[in-house]
This record gives structure tokens, C-alpha cells and sequence, in this order.
């Protein structure tokens, strides 16, 4: 593969790094690192890559790349940069025959959302969008038993996204986690949503993952809490599902003490489900009449979607790295099925750009509704 972002004081770019080697399937082989092309240059030669393979620019590394032999050249193209840079690569990359990934959400506006849809479906290209929290095994065991009808129709969802590391305005200061946070809360690189568009999107796919329903009405609260930031860091959703479900979805980043604690909850007609992301191994039923039910990654028959996506020995966290790799997996899994004329096998899914799509305009409908006084918006 060939990168684009994630050079020197980057997070996710070494997440992407480390999730695209753990499977031995995945060699990367260039990159342009960084908008500044000696940053980028330097930050390849920090991975030791040859500097002919370091690139100034994402357009000098996809026309470049396209040049060299099939044998040498880059397959697919991982894009890890902010939000305003998403679009441009990915659709540049498609254009000149090279797949994608690329980390969520999709792009910076809805028209590049579905312009890019467009243009995967125009060159039959394949994209795939790291919402990485679908690739835990019990995330697959939870879905597979709402399709099977486990706990009957769903009625109820609550699903939220509580951080804390932006309780404090840190964007311009010393602060180690300055960049991250400066970005993130720059309109001009992040877009119209701050925690919404980072986490809100990691909860509305969980929701509709899980599920399989979609939203179809939402009515926001959305909040700027801490003075002098320019894009929201609270809000809270009310949901209304294509099936008549109702629904709760808040994601927040000044919730203090918080850390990653991504949790859903599902209740149909017979019980209810729950999974927390800081207790990834664990999947709880609970029923009406009956005792509660712990289901456990790695423990007993579990559904083969589930143990698919399981990669170590019961009682060994399947950790947040193991659930991104799955998906970089998943995707070069159907790479080699393309190639080779096959259909690839529905138990090693992934989101798409149509994934994507839904959540620009989820982040799109929550900030219109978060901003008007008509708070129910078709979704």
C-alpha cells in the first residue's frame, strides 16, 4: 500500500501502520506523509522507505505510482489525513485504478460524499472506511444475533460516545495533544462538526452496523461548552428508525475523566443487548423472564462471523488494533477475490463509501437540526 498523511507527530497514521502489517498481507511501500514535502520525505525515511518511493505531494505519489510496473507499484491507497483532505487523494486514486482506504468520515463536505460514491461505483474501484469499532467479534456475534431474531424487533437503541480529553480548550496550546485537538476543532480542516463529525460518526455506524436499521428522523441538541471553541464538543440526538425503533445517541469530548467509552445498548421485543468498547471481549444479554447472559469472545460456539474476527486465545483482549485489522484484512481479502474472478465471502465485511455517505449526512441533519428551531429532520 501507499500512505497518505500520517508523517512525523501524527496518531492514526501509525494505527493505520500497525492494524495493515498485523496480518503479514500488507507491505507499504510509499508515501506522501506529509503537505510539506521535506516532512514527508523525512517521514518516510524514519519508516525506511527508499527516497524514491517518498513522495512530496499525494498527486506526484498516484501519477508516479501508476507509472511503475504492476509487480512494483502500490495496490491500494490508505488516506489517514484531516477531514478537508480526505477527498481530493481518494478521488484522484480511484481515478488512476488504485482502491482505497481511508479513515472516517468520508470527506469534508456531502457533495464530495457523494461525488466519491459516484466515482467508486463509475470505476469499480473498492473503498473501504475504517469504522474500525464494526471489526470486534462481539460487535459480529451482536449483529448476527438481531438477524437471527435473538431478542425479537429492536425497539429501543441507546449508543453513545463519551470523551474527555477535551474538557480543557488545548487547541493552540503546548499542550501534548495540541495537534490532534487544533485540527479537530478548526472548521477549515475538520468541517461543520467538531465531536459529532470525530465520535457522533462512530456511534450512528455502531447503531445502524449492529442493527441493520437506518435512521430515518433525528432531532439534536449540539453544544459548544468550552468558551472560545469554534465547533461543537457535546450533543445529544434523538433517533427515529426506518422500523418505528426510537433511539438515544450522544457523543460528547469535554464528558471529563472519560476515555474511549464508545458503549451501545439494544432492546427488542424479548430482551436486550449491550457491548462497551472498553470491555470489547464482553457481549451481555438480558431477558425479560429469564437470567442474564454473558457471551464471551473466544468461549464456547459462537456464530462464524464472530470467531472469523477473533485472532487470539479466550481471556486475551481483542483490542482496538486487532478490530482495525480486520478490516485492513478484510479488504485485501476482497482485493485477492476481484483479482481472481471470485465473490467475496460475506463474513469478512467492511464499511464502504456508502457507509461514508451516511455519515456526512448524518453529521449534515445533526448540525441543521442542532441549528433550527424545526428539530425533527428527515434523515
Amino acid at each position: 500500500m501507499g500512505m497518505v498523511g500520517g508523517g512525523r507527530g501524527a496518531f492514526i497514521g501509525s494505527v493505520h501502520r500497525i492494524a495493515a502489517n498485523m496480518d503479514g498481507l500488507i507491505d507499504l511501500v510509499c508515501g506522501a506523509f506529509s503537505g510539506d514535502p521535506e516532512k514527508s520525505k523525512a517521514s518516510g525515511a524514519d519508516l525506511m522507505l527508499p527516497p524514491d518511493r517518498c513522495y512530496g505531494s499525494f498527486d506526484e505519489m498516484i501519477l508516479k505510482e501508476k507509472e511503475l510496473p504492476a509487480d512494483r507499484r502500490m495496490d491500494f491507497v490508505a488516506i489517514v489525513t484531516p477531514n478537508h483532505m480526505h477527498y481530493e487523494p481518494a478521488k484522484l486514486a480511484l481515478e488512476n485504478g488504485f482502491d482505497v482506504i481511508c479513515d472516517k468520515p468520508l470527506s469534508f463536505t456531502m457533495e464530495e460524499a457523494l461525488d466519491l460514491e459516484k466515482t467508486v461505483k463509475e470505476t469499480g474501484r473498492l473503498f473501504a472506511l475504517t469504522h474500525n469499532y464494526t471489526g470486534y467479534p462481539m460487535v459480529k456475534q451482536a449483529k448476527k444475533m438481531i438477524e437471527d431474531g435473538k431478542i425479537g424487533t429492536v425497539r429501543k437503541i441507546v449508543v453513545e460516545y463519551p470523551q474527555g480529553w477535551l474538557s480543557e480548550k488545548i487547541e493552540g496550546s503546548d499542550h501534548p495533544n495540541f495537534k490532534q485537538a487544533t485540527w479537530r476543532t478548526d472548521p477549515a480542516r475538520s468541517g461543520i462538526a467538531g465531536a459529532m463529525g470525530d465520535i457522533g460518526t462512530h456511534a450512528e455506524n455502531l447503531a445502524e452496523y449492529i442493527t441493520g436499521l437506518q435512521i430515518d428522523e433525528l432531532c439534536a441538541d449540539i453544544s459548544i461548552l468550552v468558551p472560545g471553541r469554534l465547533l461543537d464538543d457535546d450533543g445529544n440526538v434523538l433517533l427515529r428508525m426506518n422500523n418505528g425503533a426510537r433511539g438515544v445517541l450522544f457523543a460528547s469530548q469535554i464528558s471529563a475523566g472519560e476515555e474511549n467509552n464508545l458503549k451501545i445498548r439494544i432492546y427488542g421485543e424479548y430482551g436486550g443487548m449491550e457491548w462497551s468498547q472498553q470491555e470489547p471481549n464482553t457481549l451481555i444479554l438480558r431477558w425479560h423472564e429469564r437470567q442474564m447472559e454473558v457471551y464471551r469472545t473466544g468461549v464456547g460456539k459462537l456464530y462464524p462471523e464472530a470467531e472469523a474476527h477473533r485472532r487470539i486465545p479466550a481471556g486475551h483482549p481483542e483490542g482496538y488494533l486487532e478490530a482495525f485489522a480486520n478490516i485492513y484484512r478484510n479488504f485485501v481479502y476482497a482485493l485477492d477475490a476481484r483479482n481472481e474472478g471470485k465473490l467475496q465471502d460475506p463474513v469478512y465485511d467492511f464499511p464502504t463509501v456508502s457507509d461514508g455517505v451516511r455519515g456526512m449526512k448524518f453529521v449534515e441533519r445533526v448540525i441543521e437540526s442542532g441549528k433550527s428551531k424545526n428539530k425533527w429532520l428527515k434523515f
